[in-house]
């Protein structure tokens, strides 16, 4: 077993250095899009991120950007190192995890290896983890600075620990193992969740190493690892706190500080475990040592969270939900701010609310006091339009009609059971998965999001016949589709490959491969139960399932074990383990060259560049609001890292909803001075004013936005209504909104330019036509109201038309935002938003504006990367036109110039927008000027 042991190790670790090298050379050189910017933010200052947190995951990345050295620029680069060395060790372990199985199906027991098997388990470990180096999904988190990598690093290296102890189970102190394992569950919690599902295949294991096979043992170990996996999700990540703050809101009535009782609870815990280890020494009673043993390394583990609540009462500029005191540490872990989706049982989308109850009381710290802020209200619907499994629950319109077209109901039938399940069938699972599942080992159209459109998203083979079956003729596709970097081909070699892997396993060792089939269900079908996602999502959401992938890769790897053994039957052993190796490379191979030019990002600039860009499209001191992923996390990560604009106040829309993000925002971050509302904390505290509705008192024409405000928060009973239960609460009693504007301090503030002073309104007049508003709306118009013209206001190109609240004729473009202006605005026949500063713009977008090396043939941009593209064309085009109409042609010709260069059609494929361009080139010149590639469109 040495030469075996030798060949293993080098063989891991050659593998391990080529991933390395592979995830290195492919890192972004900068923050990505999505949650990367606010993960690399929080973790250079060790600030608290979005829910439930990643704490261990933010100390190691902090000790990566040490070695960032004096240029800041260098803090993502880092942290993405950081994903793609955890990736690495992924596969690493990957490997010997294959093996690991491998060897107990190639080697004859109590013989030693020969060469032939020493090579098939050796190549079956190498084809099987390269292959999951180069899968679409792996291969995405590893080149960027999130927590999956790290997550998956954590779940391949529990299921080598598993089978470490496997090996090793009846000598003495292999135990260790065990205990090992629960410590890296503790630890993998504070990194992602994903890592305890797990425990099922884990506790699979330990049961066909130690027991005899039955299925009614089975069923027992399978019913002992479910209770355990709940107790850890629910009983001690979210039951300790819970439990903790209800203690420590009893000693704090008592008069005790805040965390005194979470402290004493905390010590109580601690020497009960001592106790219980201790006591089970004394009394040689094994089993229960090691399960107090691994409680206690998984509590461990589980202590990383401490860091949360530490820098929170540090109060760092970003402190989401500002988790200082146990209360709202408790709301952090449960991701309270996302709200709740029905899992066992619960509503159609059609059901009718016909009551209400009242949940757990909530409460918030005040000058060291819990103070309760109302009990959280669970709405009660129509038993009759209730069902077990409930998968179609919201009652959003796009949802509801995604709903009955994914669901095969017409019209206004109501929806059933069997229309439940087959929206469970054909969107969560086989949307939602299998999809994504097929991208990763038969291969994939393109990287646009489609809700199934079958030119959008799906997956593909590359050989003909197969795929005109589902997506139509291939062979008349445009070239924008054939020559898409994300379309990827593998011709089902990897699935193939795969399921030779799965049969060849169960038909040797039927335990082993019902562990990893576990493992890849769990990793499958309990995030889709739990996830329970509904139409439309955000983005692409196959990071999620990486694990399963994992899984498969295990049977890649056998695979190469099937055909040896196959092969072995007409050549010698030694050849055939030789040929099966060579044949299998092909795979991994394959996987290397389709997806090599779509993960790419190593020349890509674009996240980091376009947050740039929105905040110097700002004037100094300027407040601008934000909506989602894409258009915050990038500000903060440039502001917090880089110190790029840290006079501007980002404020991000969605979470303005919140009493704790209100407090955050009105106090000084950086050079940004508090913004000026004028409610105080009781005015928006969690409870009060969330939602105001209103009510028609027949107020005639426009009211002063001030004395709105102060009637809307009024605590005065005259200007509350009360709801049939009895309770009061404030109301907006017209929806017509006045400001009267200083034109002084418009002018003073250089609010608007020079030559347009002329324009500026006696009065800001708007309605709003929604008949309520949220907290985020009430804080935005407590703003405008009292803001005086001292603070310039923006909105984010990117925020949503409903956030806008009817401002738009007082919007002005300067770039990626749009300020509020006291100047209507002429309508724009095109229904373009606002107007247009021209030298401001001309300014930022020809002068401070940066464009991530867009014109770069080398940089790839996917479609996140497109749609932001859109907007800039669109801006190019507005300004232009603009020039052209203040009779600036040379300045209009050179605005589109910029626009070719900084967007060629190498890089970003001319599009719609691009036949205004061509316009307005015609329109400078009369087609003198109109460049060769432009000709064709006119």
């Amino acid at each position: 077993m040495k030469q075996y042991t030798k060949f293993n190790n080098i063989s891991g670790w050659a593998v391990f250095a080529i991933a390395a090298w592979v995830f290195l050379s492919t890192i972004e050189m900068t923050g990505s899009f999505w949650d990367c910017g606010e993960f690399i933010a929080a973790a250079y200052k060790l600030q608290i991120g979005h829910p439930p947190g990643a704490p261990l995951f933010l100390m190691l990345s902090r000790i990566m950007t040490l070695f960032a050295g004096a240029d800041v620029k260098d803090v993502p680069l880092m942290v993405n190192a950081f994903s793609a060395i955890m990736s690495a060790f992924a596969v690493l372990f990957t490997f010997w995890t294959i093996t690991a199985i491998a060897r107990k199906i190639v080697f004859v027991k109590n013989q030693e290896p020969t060469l032939a098997q020493i090579l098939t388990v050796v190549a079956s470990g190498v084809v099987g983890a390269l292959a999951f180096t180069f899968t679409d999904s792996f291969w995405f988190s590893a080149v960027e600075g999130g927590v999956y990598a790290t997550s998956q690093f954590f779940t391949c290296i529990v299921v080598w620990a598993v089978f470490k102890w496997e090996n090793v189970a009846d000598e003495k102190h292999s135990i260790r193992w065990i205990i090992l394992i629960a410590y890296l569950m503790g630890l993998s919690i504070g990194v992602h969740l994903l890592n305890l599902l797990c425990i099922p295949a884990l506790a699979l294991v330990y049961y066909f190493r130690k027991y005899p096979f039955s299925w009614m043992g089975v069923a027992k170990t399978m019913g002992i690892a479910l209770v355990i996996l709940m107790v850890v999700q629910y009983g001690i990540i979210a039951g300790f706190v819970n439990i903790g703050a209800k203690i420590d809101l009893w000693f704090n009535q008592s008069g005790s500080s805040l965390w005194t009782g979470f402290v004493v609870y905390s010590l109580i815990i601690l020497a009960a475990l001592t106790y219980g280890i201790y006591y089970s020494q004394k009394k040689q009673k094994a089993l229960l040592n090691t399960i107090l043993l691994s409680f206690a390394f998984l509590l461990l583990g589980y202590t990383s969270y401490a860091q949360i609540v530490v820098r929170s009462l540090a109060n760092p500029p970003m402190d989401e939900n500002n988790p200082e005191n146990a209360f709202a540490l408790l709301g952090y872990l449960n991701r309270e701010q996302y709200g709740d989706r029905p899992l066992g049982y619960g509503q159609y989308y059609d059901a009718k609310v016909v009551g209400q109850t009242e949940g757990a009381m909530s409460y918030t710290a005040i000058d060291g006091k819990y103070i309760p802020t109302g009990a959280k209200v669970i709405p009660e619907y129509d038993p009759a339009r209730c069902t077990v499994f409930p998968r179609m629950y919201s009652r959003e319109p796009n949802h509801v009609s995604a709903y009955k077209e994914w669901s095969g109901i017409k019209g206004e039938q109501k929806p059933e059971f069997s229309n439940n399940l087959k929206y469970f069938f054909s969107y969560q699972m086989n949307h939602m998965f299998w999809r994504y599942f097929m991208w990763n080992f038969v291969g994939r159209q393109n990287d646009i999001q489609g809700h199934g459109s079958i030119l959008k998203g799906n997956w593909i083979s590359g050989i003909p016949f197969i795929d005109s079956m589902f997506l139509g003729p291939q062979d008349k596709l445009p070239d924008s589709m054939k020559n898409n970097k994300a379309r990827n081909t593998f011709y089902f070699l990897p699935l193939l490959l795969g399921l030779a892997g799965l049969v060849y396993h169960y038909k040797k060792d039927m335990n082993n491969a019902n562990v990893v089939m576990l493992l890849f269900i769990m990793t499958v079908l309990a995030i889709v139960i739990y996830l329970n996602q509904t139409p439309y999502q955000p983005r692409e959401r196959d990071y999620a399932y990486a694990g399963a992938f994992y899984a498969f890769c295990i049977w890649i790897g056998l695979g190469v074990a099937a055909i040896a053994d196959a092969l072995k039957k007409r050549m010698p052993e030694t050849t055939a383990a030789m040929l099966a190796t060579l044949l299998c490379l092909v795979v991994p191979t394959v996987m290397a060259k389709e997806g090599w030019d779509d993960h790419n990002r190593s020349y890509r600039y674009t996240s980091r560049d376009f947050a740039y860009n929105y905040l110097n499209s700002c004037a100094p001191n300027a407040v601008i609001f934000t909506n989602g992923d894409n258009d915050t996390f990038p500000l903060w990560y440039i502001q917090d890292v880089e110190g790029v604009r840290t006079d501007v106040r980002v404020i991000n829309l969605s979470l303005l909803n919140t009493d704790w993000y209100i407090d955050q925002i009105k106090r000084k971050a950086y050079e940004s001075d508090p913004v000026p509302f004028t409610l105080n904390t009781k005015q928006y505290v969690q409870g009060t004013r969330d939602y105001i509705p209103f009510y028609d008192r027949s107020v005639q024409g426009y009211s002063d936005l001030k004395d709105i405000i102060e009637f809307i928060t009024s605590d005065n009973p005259e200007a509350k209504v009360r709801s049939e239960g009895g309770d009061e609460f404030n109301y907006l009693p017209t929806k017509k909104f006045r400001i009267k504007v200083d034109k002084q301090a418009v002018i003073k503030n250089n609010v608007v330019e020079a030559k347009d002073t002329s324009k500026i309104v006696d009065y800001i007049e708007f309605e709003i036509s929604k008949n309520y508003i949220m907290k985020a709306d009430l804080m935005i118009l407590d703003l405008i109201a009292h803001n005086d013209w001292t603070r310039p206001i923006y909105f984010a190109v990117t925020v949503g038309n409903d956030s806008y609240l009817n401002l738009e004729n007082y919007f002005q473009t300067e770039g990626l935002a749009y300020r509020f202006v006291p100047i209507k605005a002429a309508a724009d026949p095109s229904g373009q938003t606002g107007s247009v500063a021209a030298e401001r713009m001309y300014d930022n977008m020809m002068n401070k504006f940066m464009w991530g090396n867009m014109k770069d043939e080398r940089v790839y941009l996917d479609q996140n990367n497109l749609n932001m593209t859109m907007n800039f064309r669109n801006n190019f085009a507005r300004l232009s036109e603009t020039l052209l109409q203040e009779n600036e042609p040379d300045s209009a010709v050179k605005v589109l110039d910029k626009c070719l260069v900084e967007m060629p059609d190498k890089t970003v494929p001319y599009n719609i927008m691009m036949l205004r361009i061509a316009e307005l080139y015609y329109r400078s010149t009369m087609s003198n000027a109109l460049p060769d590639s432009l000709q064709i469109l006119l």
